[in-house]
């Protein structure tokens, strides 16, 4: 289980040859799981590099393989912590609308675009802050992109996240709240719990990962 640091990224891929974290984890460790290939050993699922938080990697096949279905089967917990822009009407809420390739931006995924494939996000309202809010974000599918997508197309985009919309100053006059969301380095999006099972023992794993130092200030910032 590795906590993974914002700006990251998890493997080598077109114009990131090296300093990812399948290198680090091939200088520690000797033997990774190989199904995922040469650039991608032990990689069980992925974080986008601004995201922080947990990440579960797979030292040989076996484990690797009985990890996989059970993301495959959807019995992976995976609860985030995400600022996003606005304060939701409901407390809580659910969202579940396909999402596939932006035919026109192909940086970006979208909702309901050609090719879609089911996407389920639930959340509900941790804090309400000024201008934005601090939400608890469970994933019930894998897409790429999953939450940032769903949280914008209800109007509500993660803040920092330039390429979903959540750049904008938040609705507050207050200049350090301003200030708090544009110097933010990173999508506002981190990987708070983790629960599967274990594929050796069957007995229940559970990690949780604090907000980081970037995620604390900008809160700390935001708050009325």
């Amino acid at each position: 289980m590795i906590d993974k640091p914002a700006g990251l990224v998890v493997h080598p891929g077109a114009g990131t040859a090296s300093g990812t974290l399948v290198n680090a984890l091939l200088h520690h460790v000797r033997d990774l799981s190989g199904i995922g290939g040469v650039l991608r050993p032990g990689i069980v699922h992925r974080l986008d590099k601004g995201t922080s938080g947990l990440i579960v990697v797979a030292k040989d096949d076996a484990t690797h393989r009985a990890l996989a279905r059970q993301f495959a089967q959807r019995s992976v917990l995976k609860e985030y912590q995400a600022v996003v822009l606005g304060v939701p009407a409901r407390a809580q809420g659910e969202i579940d609308r396909p999402i596939g390739r932006d035919p026109v931006h192909r940086r970006r995924m979208a909702v309901d675009a050609p090719r879609s494939r089911a996407a389920r996000t639930t959340y509900s309202v941790r804090e309400r802050l000024d201008g934005a809010a601090l939400l608890d974000v469970r994933i019930h599918t894998g897409r790429t992109h999953q939450i940032r997508v769903h949280l914008a197309s209800i109007g509500h985009p993660v803040a920092g996240d330039d390429l979903y919309g959540g750049r904008r100053a938040p609705s507050s006059r207050r200049a350090e709240a301003r200030e708090a969301l544009l110097g933010l380095a990173r999508p506002a999006l981190h990987a708070a719990r983790l629960e599967f099972e274990h594929p050796v023992t069957g007995e229940p794993v559970r990690a949780h990962s604090p907000l980081p130092a970037d995620l604390v200030a900008l809160v700390e910032a935001l708050r009325p």
